[in-house]
């Protein structure tokens, strides 16, 4: 049994990860906590190595949601984005995160990564796969039956639940989370995200589309462009730019093996690092 904690795993090398999953006839459970939820709200068969594409489809799944705070900027006007520091975007709403992933929620490149990470994990094409800013994070992901029935898992924002759910699966342990409250709740909002405000999320998207090493490009660039951002080397708007030129510059390819996985990071890193010195 694996409990996956991580999503670069998936983005960077997701076939190669998955095949290796099922050759090995290893159990994969996800611990990020909407692919988590995600995992509570589809039936038990639908991750099975013996379920052919045919007997998922009887499943009905029609698409998966996977929620996002929309970070502390989703109400910014977009003509202040441009004068953000790095301790703006790492405080968080409702998440207690490291710096990094903290950026990466503001920008919600974090939730592009997880797209791609839904792709894989549950074998589903993008189409099926979307997004909502919920800014609440009391529903950590939904699933959408052909039926018109929506499953969805709630809970407060701690990953001590994932973390129990995968050490306990299939029983359930105390997590030391305080229950939740559904008459304290002021109410549950769901709106579709703005591009215009989150192109991180769009090069997400159109890095999973492409395929091949494109996703392990977006997320190396990224990892650079945001280094340079909390280091005060490179202004919030211009994290986004790095990534698209180094995503523009460098060639997708079929990686064959975890060295040209490898080897496609490093590249993209190089590039990257050319950008800002450009910027």
């Amino acid at each position: 049994r694996v409990l996956l904690a991580n999503k670069e795993a998936l983005v960077m090398s997701g076939d190669l990860f998955m095949n290796a999953v099922r050759e090995g006839g290893a159990e994969l459970l996800p611990i990020d906590s909407e692919h988590n939820a995600i995992f509570q709200c589809l039936p038990p068969q639908f991750m099975s190595a013996k379920h052919t594409p045919s007997m998922k489809e009887l499943l009905g799944v029609e698409e998966i949601w996977l929620t996002a705070s929309g970070g502390p900027f989703r109400n910014t006007p977009l003509e202040d984005l441009a004068s953000i520091t790095p301790d703006q975007a790492c405080a968080h709403p409702n998440w207690v995160m490291g710096r990094k992933i903290s950026v990466d929620s503001a920008t919600m490149m974090n939730k592009g990564l997880e797209v791609i990470e839904a792709h894989w994990l549950f074998d589903l094409p993008l189409e099926k796969i979307k997004v909502l800013i919920h800014p609440e994070s009391v529903v950590h992901s939904m699933v959408r039956y052909r039926d018109g029935s929506v499953m969805a898992q709630l809970g407060q924002p701690d990953m001590r639940t994932p973390i129990a759910f995968g050490l306990a699966w299939p029983n359930r342990i105390h997590a030391g989370v305080a229950p939740l409250n559904l008459t304290q709740l002021s109410g549950l909002h769901f709106t579709e995200p703005e591009l215009k405000r989150f192109p991180c999320l769009a090069l997400a998207f159109a890095a999973a589309k492409q395929g091949g090493t494109s996703s392990t490009i977006l997320n190396a660039a990224n990892e650079i462009a945001v280094a340079a951002f909390l280091s005060g080397k490179l202004p919030y708007l211009r994290i986004a730019q790095v990534v698209e030129a180094t995503l523009n510059h460098l060639e997708s390819k079929q990686a064959q093996s975890i060295e040209d996985v490898l080897e496609s990071d490093r590249k993209a890193r190089e590039v990257a690092t050319t950008y800002l010195i450009q910027a």
